[in-house]
């Protein structure tokens, strides 16, 4: 029986906490979803009157979001 409920609760963590990649087409953003959380890698390219506006001097926006169960965390997207 204990057997039985511990293979249970490691499968069911493995189903909870493992991601899935996905490459998103907007300038090279990949982000790791799992059912708890979810981490992006932002690289988004942006527009050059954008750019203008906010006095950036690269092309492209990057930087790290992540989400456990849906709240923002941590983003220095910048």
């Amino acid at each position: 029986m204990k057997k039985k409920i511990i293979i249970l609760v490691v499968i069911i963590l493995l189903v909870l906490l493992f991601p899935v990649r996905n490459q998103l087409k907007d300038g090279g953003t990949v982000e790791y979803k799992a059912l708890v959380y979810k981490i992006s890698k932002v690289k988004r390219l942006i527009s050059i009157e954008e750019m203008e506006q906010e006095g950036k001097v690269k092309e492209y926006d990057q930087g790290i979001i992540i989400e456990i169960f849906g709240f923002e965390i941590y983003n220095n997207v910048k």
